[in-house]
Parts: structure tokens; sequence; C-alpha cells
């Protein structure tokens, strides 16, 4: 008998673990290939197989098996399958786990293309990510909210009808940690029907279940200070908040018995604000700006520091008092406009004419002014914080859009070329040894070290800390002739106080300056209590 008449007359003995048997490698295979073929087609022939196989496929047909009958079915049928070797001399077959073997590994490894219900496949468990973005801010924690709660409670207590806007002040420092001068601003927010008074009920639903809490200081100022439906800040918008700091902080007191100052010294904060921190000069201050810039330290310093000159940021008298006095200087007429003759005496004739061309032309910026030719008092302030500090970003970009004459984003050689022309006849006029434009154009490229020497770009000054003396170079020439000569006492100056900006110097030094001339036009007049308005300074 052969070995395939052996298999055949076995089978009849075939057992379910055979069903399980190790892979066949692909040479066994090769070397016999109608073995596999034949072993299959006698065991489909066999009645238990072949009844096995149709119950199957009528319940394929069907629909889905349940998991657990298949399950079972399927155990029963398997059992019933007659064995291929005689009882008990079947080898052992090696143990398995339903994790390791090949044959379940690739079951699991997806569903079948016909949808069988044959396998079974387990989803992974679905990872839960946490929220992490609130639009309002991460909601308080109980806790926390509850304490909140308990001081609001102390604060109304006692005050059923609500609180008046000269008890709110306490509110506004103590509970939402704000400057005391956003009281007025908070209030008028939460009494949207303007009943004088803010209860308990309206400063919960405001501040608490309105999610004010949540927020951080600049989101809060900016939602109490813009107007509804507006996605930004105005000047506008600031103005309530400076009426009340001039009210209320004790280093402006002075000044509440001369109201026009009053409003001269809110409107050059606002400017000065709107400068350094409104860098797309649209003057709408977007809640970004508001939050990448300083503002939020300098009113809380403000809010804190009882001497408002030591708050230099911003909200300092005396740079308000140099700004004034300057404009005040070259305002001959006193019609609160200036044109070129008057700008070209700033800093003792300091500028080029063609420098304060191209300020007129409103390239580096557009007059707020609606007098042609005229210069009003916030243009100045922007062109005073820009020509006394050429170190910051702002200044950076005001005087590059002068230089850069065909505006297509660098200056050239030419461009430079151009605006030092009038500062090297001016050296000759004044009887000055020249510096020629090829030495200054090295001198320039080794400052600047730009990425091509051929031509600078606003990034390249913006790297380098030497770029204000470039602009002063092309032309301011009294800076540009303090600058060859390197006095050591302002180095010394600039090394003792580091954290303070060339603004901050400049504001010192004039306002020494303004003080004694003013003390010393006191003294002549013979008494400092004698002052005509219309001929002297303001102060």
């Amino acid at each position: 008998m052969t070995n395939m008449e052996s298999v055949a007359g076995d089978v009849a003995c075939l057992d379910a673990e055979l069903l399980q048997l190790q892979e066949l490698s692909p040479l066994a295979f090769k070397s016999n290939p109608d073995f596999g073929q034949k072993l299959f087609d006698q065991w489909l022939s066999l009645p238990e197989a072949n009844k096995l196989v149709t119950s199957l496929l009528n319940d394929a047909k069907a629909g889905p098996l349940n998991v657990s009958a298949n399950s079972s079915s399927s155990n029963a049928a398997t059992n019933s399958l007659p064995s291929l070797f005689p009882a008990g001399s079947a080898p052992p077959l090696s143990p398995r786990s339903t994790s390791g073997s090949p044959r379940v590994m690739k079951q699991r490894a997806g569903p079948s293309n016909l949808g069988s219900p044959l396998k079974v496949v387990s989803e992974p468990a679905k990872e839960l990510i946490p929220q992490f973005y609130f639009q309002n801010g991460r909601p308080l924690p109980n806790e926390l909210k509850e304490q909140c709660l308990f001081r609001i409670n102390q604060f109304f207590y006692g005050h059923s009808d609500g609180l008046q806007i000269q008890e709110f002040k306490l509110v506004t420092k103590e509970i939402c940690k704000l400057p005391s001068f956003f009281s007025t601003a908070l209030f008028r927010k939460i009494d949207v029907n303007n009943m004088g008074l803010v209860t308990r009920d309206a400063f919960v639903d405001y501040w608490v279940n309105g999610s004010m809490l949540t927020m951080d200081t600049a989101t809060q100022i900016f939602s109490i200070l813009n107007q509804p439906d507006l996605k930004y800040l105005t000047q506008e918008d600031f103005k309530p908040v400076l009426r009340e700091l001039l009210a209320t902080h004790p280093g402006l007191e002075f000044l509440q018995s001369t109201p026009e100052f009053q409003e001269r010294y809110a409107e050059t904060v606002i400017y000065r604000i709107f400068y350094y921190i409104n860098r797309f000069g649209n003057g709408h201050l977007s809640l970004r700006e508001l939050k990448r810039g300083n503002l939020i330290d300098a009113m809380q310093h403000a809010d804190e520091e009882e001497d408002i000159n030591k708050v230099l940021r911003y909200f300092s008298y005396e740079h308000f008092y140099v700004i004034y006095c300057k404009f005040w200087e070259l305002d001959t007429d006193h019609d609160f406009l200036i044109d070129k003759e008057n700008l070209i005496r700033y800093g003792n004739h300091a500028l080029t004419y063609r420098i304060v061309d191209r300020i007129f032309s409103q390239v580096p910026r557009k007059f707020t002014s609606k007098v042609e030719g005229k210069m009003g008092y916030e243009d100045f302030v922007y062109f005073i914080l820009s020509e006394e500090d050429k170190s910051s970003e702002p200044s950076l970009e005001y005087w590059f859009k002068c230089i850069d004459l065909d505006g297509n984003g660098v200056i050239t050689r030419n461009e430079m070329q151009f605006f030092y022309e009038e500062q090297l006849h001016r050296m000759e006029c004044m009887a000055q040894e020249p510096v020629l434009f090829e030495d200054i154009l090295c001198q320039i490229i080794d400052m600047i070290g730009p990425e091509n020497q051929s031509y600078i770009t606003l990034r390249d000054l913006k790297g380098c800390k030497l770029s204000g003396s470039v602009f002063n170079i092309l032309f301011n020439l009294n800076k540009f002739m303090a600058f060859e000569t390197r006095d050591p006492f302002l180095i010394r100056q600039e090394r003792e106080n580091p954290t303070l900006t060339e603004w901050d110097r400049f504001a010192h030094r004039e306002y020494i300056r303004l003080s004694m001339e003013e003390d010393v036009e006191d003294a002549s007049n013979g008494s400092a209590e004698v002052w005509d308005e219309s001929l002297e300074a303001p102060f």
C-alpha cells in the first residue's frame, strides 16, 4: 500500500487538533504539491465535515452570528470530527496562548473583506484626551470659586441695594486684582442700565459666571475697555481710565487746577501706548498686541507707585513735560501745528532738509493733522519718540521707511549716499574735516553686518545694537559728531543704568534743562507766581 493510501485509510480518524498543526514550509509543499489538495478533498468528503461546512455557510448567508453561540457551536463541531490517529496515539501538541499563536494573530489582523462573523476582532480601547483649550479660560476649581464668592459676600455685606461707584474701588483692586483706576470703567461695564449701583448678584454674574475670573489680566482689561461688537481697542477706550488716574493718583494731584494740561497729559500717555504697542499703526489695538506689550505691568506699577515720575513706561509726568515743551518751543504761533520750517529747528538744527522732507511726505506715518503741510501734536509725539530713541523697533521702522526711497524693503548704497550728501555739505560749511561716503559706507557695513553687503534690510537693523547710530550718520549731524567723539561721561552713564533706554536718558536731561530755564525766567520776572500764558512755556 502506498503512502497516499495509508493517509486515505486513516483519514476517518482525523482529530480536530490536526487543524492546528504547525505550518508547513514552502519547500515541503513544493516537494509534494498534490498532497495538501488531496488531503483537503478527502477531509471535505467526510459526512461530518460536509455537514459542518454546510451549516456554517447557511449561517453566514443568514447574517451575523452570535459570538458566544458561534463559539460553542464551533467547539461542539470540532469535537465531533473523527480523529486521524487511533485513540491515545496522537502526539501532544505544544502549549498555545491565544496571544502568541501565529494563526490567532493572523485572524486578529483585521476584519474579513466579506464581513465574515467567524473572525472576532478586538478593537483597541479609545484613549480619551482631556480638553486643553478653553475659549474663556480654564474653568475655576470649585474650591477657589467658593473662596472668591466668600470674599465677594464680605465686600457686599450690608449693601443689599448694591455698591456705589465710590465704594467699588476696593472690589476692583482686592477681588479683581486690577489697577484701582479701572474701577469706574468696570463699574460702567456692569451697570449697563446706569442705575448708579452694582449689586452682589450683578457682579457675580459678570465676574464669576461670565468667566472673567478665569481670564488672564490682559484679556480682562481688554474685555472691560473694548466697545461691543469690536475686536480691538481705540484711543477713546483709554480716556476713562486716564481720567480716573488723573483724579485719584497722588502724584498728579497738582494738575487738578489745570484741566487743560490734564487733557494733554492723558493724550500723551495714550499716544505713547499706541506708538509702542500698536505695531500695525492702524489705531486698532488688538488683544494679541496688548498681551505682547508691557502696558499691564506699567499700569500695575502706576497704581502702586506714589511718585508717577518713577513709572518710566508711558505714565511719567516728566516725560510728558519734555514732549509738550519741545512741541511748544517749535510751535511759534501756538496754533498747535508745526510745519517744515518749525521742525528744521528741532535739536538746534540737527536734522537735514532731506529727512524733514521725507517726514512731511508722510512716508513713515500718515499725519493725523487735517491741515495740509502741517504736523499735529500726535504726529510730533511719534516723531520725537523715534528721534530720541533709535534703538526701539518702532523707531527703526519709522526711519527705515524714510531712507527707503523706492519703498522696496531694502536700503541701498545710492539711498544712503543721497541722505549723506547733505551731511557732508554741512560738515564742509562748518569747517569740519569731511568724512567721505566710501569710508562711511564701510563703517556702516561693519556696524550692521548685513546678510547681503549690497543692501541693508530692516531685519539686519533690528539685529544690531548700533542701528540707531547709522541713521544719525545719515541725517543728524549733532548726534553723528557725538558718536564720533564717544563722550566718556555718556558711556559711563549707560553702563551705570543699563535698564534705562535712550529716551529715558534724553527725557531726564531735558527735564533738568527745562526746569532750570523756567527757574531763571521766574527769577528774572521777580516772582515765581507771575506767568504770562500767552508768551511763556506752559509750565
